[in-house]
């Protein structure tokens, strides 16, 4: 197996609201074998109502500092006033960041999201890879990787495979086939008088889903020797039906701690910045999720 490259220090920008996510965050972090010269910046937003509890959100800072100095991270604080998202995702952007760290929170009952307001924003509008952890947090055993081959998931695997993780975890990469279809419709197949010359339906979806299966395995096939060029062993998992479905129901069946997904950029103007099977993942999945974005560090 080869050899682990040497990694890079990295830069993480830690958003620290004092929740239980947000504690859960710090414990995760604390966890991983981050690069020497590693730093992480935890950042504290205050809104104009809390001006006068500044002096005990300073603490609150303070303490996540001392937690994470006691693990020999390098950390610094920020405590800033403004409204979160904005002043988050304005201060990545002076950071740039290898990572945004930043813990989920609350269940906004009426949309159904399990994902609180502030960390729904960053998460969409980040041009940073973004790490959502949910409590309780206890320890990163099960990391699944999902991938289409697409050149975002591309991009997932290889920070994966650079990113600094606990000895012993498991990691598995997954793609998922499309469902099979439930019926077939061949424009001018039943038109009279017509002499089209087909192969039966049946075989034809037979064919359809064998070159699937073998694009997919291929897929699969590409990501373990990814990984193994990064000294990481991993196991595939191949699926069909729908991906957001699919996946969810093996996170929980499996127990998985994490999931690593890339994330399809649309354009500003569209709105959501992501696919919609990663944001599905962000929102649904019930464990953390690790969404990679697009912007590359010169």
């Amino acid at each position: 197996m080869p050899a682990s490259p040497e990694r890079s220090p990295m830069k993480i920008l830690l958003a620290d609201d004092g929740s239980e996510h947000a504690r859960a965050a710090v414990a995760l972090l604390a966890d991983l074998p981050l690069p020497a010269k590693s730093q992480i910046t935890t950042l504290r937003v205050f809104t104009p109502l809390q001006i006068s509890e500044h002096t005990d959100l300073q603490k609150a800072l303070d303490q996540t500092q001392a937690t994470l100095m006691s693990k020999g991270i390098q950390t610094n604080t920020e405590l800033l006033l403004g409204y979160p998202a904005e002043k988050l995702i304005e201060y990545a952007d002076q950071l740039q960041p290898d990572l945004i760290v930043m813990g989920a929170k609350g269940l906004r009952a009426t949309l159904g999201i399990l994902l609180g307001g502030v960390v729904q924003q960053v998460v969409e509008y980040a041009q940073w890879p973004v790490l959502v952890v949910r409590a309780p947090y206890n320890g990163l055993r099960r990391i699944l990787l999902v991938t289409d081959g697409s050149p975002s998931s591309q991009g997932a695997l290889n920070a994966l495979g650079r990113f600094p993780l606990p000895e012993g975890v498991d990691i598995r990469v997954l793609n998922v086939m499309s469902p099979l279809p439930h019926g077939v419709f061949l424009a001018g197949s039943s038109q009279p008088g017509i002499g089209v010359s087909l192969p039966p339906i049946d075989d034809q979806i037979e064919a359809a889903q064998a070159e699937e299966e073998r694009n997919s395995q291929a897929i699969l096939a590409h990501a373990v020797e990814t990984m193994q060029s990064y000294g990481r062993q991993v196991k595939s998992v191949l699926l069909r039906g729908d991906a957001a479905t699919e996946i969810i129901r093996y996170v929980h069946d499996q127990q998985v701690d994490l999931i690593v997904a890339g994330s399809r950029g649309l354009s500003r103007v569209a709105g959501w910045l992501m696919g919609s099977v990663s944001r599905k993942l962000v929102h649904y999945s019930g464990c953390s999720v690790m969404i990679m974005k697009g912007a590359v560090k010169k």
